[in-house]
């Protein structure tokens, strides 16, 4: 799969913005054979998730945090590209990928962000490049409101601010929230049980990418792969099912005005990222988000669904380097 040439664009209807600088400096072409990074589970800040490490120089660190449904592995493409600055860091939410439910964890979203927190401050290795995507992104607000200092730059692609229209087209199958009902939830459970990891890599690869025919074949074994191990976990359902309600709970809190409110505590220099075809997340909510953040600036891609980190690793890599080294030089 080659990345498509891109141009940067405000979007059409959206309010001028200051647009996210590109990095000049060359970076190689993806390598969307790689497989995914060698992972682990470790403890730090009393926490322990699974993470996929990237090596890279030990002077800076980059921390990835996925979406709902997502795993380490959604950052395969990106942390090899930013691997010629820094190291990098992938994690597993509590109940994700390869990461075992934790104890007491209610799978709020702020109880998600206390133990990134936490965990990041464990690492003791000074401020981080945090790096959230959809649910990831508001966990990484979170993070980053909270203890600015763990935070040196911010990079959020498709962030899950509240986002409350009705549309079916929203959702990978539309069963899912009639399984979480307590009459008709079980039978609902058993139907999308029958349904094949292959069918499931499939139907969230429509929802989330803008062009799923581009997506190669390794790549849709790699996710039916995952899908098939994730069903042998007994934990998997519950924590994808308790995630989602309380990204709800938080969007139905949130949408009176707290995280708006949240925004504006936000220091670090940030990068928005979004897609013009983002279904689960409105582009529209692009330039009330960035225009919060003190410090951001936003790029919005054509031809781009939810999850732009996979699709157009080279212009996010860019993106975010390109911030990085606008504050090197006093320029952010």
């Amino acid at each position: 799969m080659t990345e498509p040439s891109l141009r940067t664009a405000g979007g059409a209807g959206l309010a001028p913005l200051s647009r996210a600088p590109l990095s000049v400096t060359p970076l190689p072409e993806p390598d969307f054979t790689r497989k995914p990074w060698p992972g682990q589970v470790r403890s730090s800040g009393g926490v322990r998730l699974h993470v996929r490490e990237t090596p890279g120089p030990a002077e800076e660190t980059a921390v990835f945090i996925h979406g709902l449904g997502g795993s380490s592995t959604n950052w395969t493409d990106l942390a090899d590209l930013l691997s010629g600055r820094m190291n990098g860091l992938a994690l597993d939410a509590p109940g994700f990928g390869r990461s075992e439910p934790l104890a007491g964890h209610d799978y709020s979203v702020r109880a998600t962000a206390a133990l990134m927190t936490r965990f990041i401050e464990g690492l003791d290795r000074g401020p981080v490049h945090l790096f959230g995507n959809s649910l990831g992104g508001v966990v990484s607000l979170l993070v980053a409101a909270g203890r600015p200092d763990l935070v040196r730059t911010l990079t959020l692609v498709s962030p899950a601010v509240p986002d409350l229209r009705p549309d079916p087209r929203r959702f990978s199958d539309p069963r899912f929230f009639l399984a979480l009902l307590p009459l008709v939830g079980r039978r609902v459970r058993r139907q999308l049980a029958e349904v094949t990891p292959r069918q499931r890599a499939e139907q969230l690869v429509r929802l989330c990418f803008a062009q799923p025919e581009l997506v190669p074949e390794h790549r849709m074994a790699e996710a039916e792969a995952e899908y098939l191990e994730r069903r042998q976990m007994r934990w998997a359902g519950e924590a994808l099912g308790r995630t989602t309600m309380g990204l709800f709970r938080a969007w139905l809190e949130f949408s009176q005005g707290s995280l708006w409110r949240l925004l504006p505590k936000v220091s670090a220099p940030t990068t928005v990222i979004w897609g013009t075809e983002d279904r689960l997340v409105s582009v529209g909510k692009a330039p009330r988000t960035a225009r919060l953040l003190p410090s951001a600036r936003l790029l919005v891609l054509p031809r781009t669904g939810h999850v732009a980190q996979m699709e157009k690793p080279l212009t996010v890599a860019r993106a975010s380097l390109g911030m990085m080294e606008a504050v090197d030089r006093g320029e952010w």
